[in-house]
């Protein structure tokens, strides 16, 4: 009989909803990806790189060239310097950079702060090192931190802080006066931080991302992850990496090269190569995924869902008290699915213990114009 590790953790909700709307035909709106391709030259880049014979190992910490590119891109969007060497590293994926993280600092008995709602692959990594996490709930009216509940939630256990902007599922952006809060609370502790910026570049109506890689104080904690599936469409490439101070950075690859030693070579190659090509990329993102945002939420319109315009992410929350209250917001993403061909994502999934009466469902809008509008119609007869 195998004792299990994990024994609360089952398929996720995300993988459950894409394959209901695959077995019912539904428009995918659930899990997070876009259903058009990166850019073109992007794509040819691997490619070529392929058959130029760069399909061995890459070096542990990632190609040289493409670290490069990561400090030279931070240094546009952040005004700030990072040793490519020493503070950058590319992973496969977001997801391993933050279990490596995690696993590089927390032991047994530690504990985690995550604030809920939160994606779901913080604790179980955190499970794994032997740590515990302790779910602070967000502010359910607009998802900021509750810095008296954080205060409250603060112990000696206490090793790391796990924060996540913009913010997967409510779009909700972390401000600078917010990090400094932080900051002055954890002053003088011994507890680290990663800061989960994945959608970094996915921020609207002209408000800034505020980077913890920005913060002088709070960087010398953390470890910073990104993902390159989210800034250039493809996310089925799973790279990703991670800035944090070199000596952190060092503990963090003690145990990168022991889950995957290393990235896919040809995809590093052609993002090094993309991001020399075009660098204007990261700072067309912002204005290409708003007009997304502003069509799907223009179409939702005369629905009978309620909803704020999301400032981040390509996910928008939307309430649907007004058309089954009597539902549970699983039920409803499920009944949804079904009956009216739309999948979504419930939001009490991210949460460890939902507030009570919470009737919202996830919709992501990263999508083509077409898909968007079949999905509006649709969602407009509920």
């Amino acid at each position: 009989m195998i004792t299990s590790k994990l024994p609360n953790v089952g398929i996720t909700i995300f993988t459950q909803m894409s394959q209901l709307a695959a077995q019912t035909g539904a428009i995918n709106l659930s899990q997070g990806f876009p259903d058009f391709d990166g850019p073109q030259s992007l794509r040819d880049a691997v490619g070529r790189h392929i058959a130029s014979g760069h399909n061995q190992y890459s070096p542990m910490t990632g190609l040289p060239a493409l670290r490069e590119q990561i400090a030279a891109k931070i240094a546009r969007s952040y005004g700030v310097k990072v040793d490519a060497d020493s503070e950058v590293t590319v992973t496969p994926g977001a997801t391993q950079a933050i279990f490596c993280a995690i696993q590089a600092v927390i032991h047994s008995g530690d504990e985690v702060i995550v604030f809920d709602p939160c994606y779901d692959s913080y604790e179980p990594a955190t499970q794994l090192a032997g740590g515990r996490c302790v779910h602070v709930q967000l502010n359910p009216h607009d998802f900021s931190i509750d810095f008296d509940k954080l205060a409250a939630a603060l112990s000696p256990r206490t090793k790391m802080i796990v924060i996540n902007t913009p913010h997967n599922p409510s779009g909700a952006l972390i401000s600078r006066a917010e990090l400094d809060q932080l900051a002055e609370l954890i002053r003088g502790r011994d507890i680290y931080l990663i800061s989960d910026e994945v959608y970094e570049h996915l921020v609207f109506d002209g408000v800034p991302h505020v980077s913890v890689l920005a913060h002088e104080e709070l960087y010398q904690r953390a470890f910073v992850v990104s993902s390159f599936g989210k800034t250039y469409h493809v996310t089925g490439w799973k790279t990703g990496y991670v800035v944090a101070p070199p000596a952190l950075t060092a503990e963090l690859r003690k145990v990168h090269q022991y889950v995957s030693f290393c990235g896919v070579t040809p995809l590093q190659y052609a993002l090094a190569d993309y991001m020399v090509e075009h660098p204007e990329h990261v700072e067309e993102l912002p204005g290409f995924y708003q007009a997304k945002r502003d069509l799907f939420c223009d179409l939702l319109a005369p629905s009978r869902f309620t909803f704020t315009r999301v400032t981040g992410t390509y996910f928008q929350l939307v309430d649907y008290s007004q058309i089954r209250p009597d539902l549970n917001d699983v039920d409803m993403a499920i009944w949804m699915t079904r009956e009216h061909g739309v999948a979504s994502i419930p939001v009490s999934v991210f949460y460890q213990n939902p507030p009570q009466g919470q009737r919202l469902v996830r919709l992501c809008f990263a999508k083509r114009e077409e898909t968007l509008r079949e999905a509006g119609a649709k969602l407009c007869v509920i």
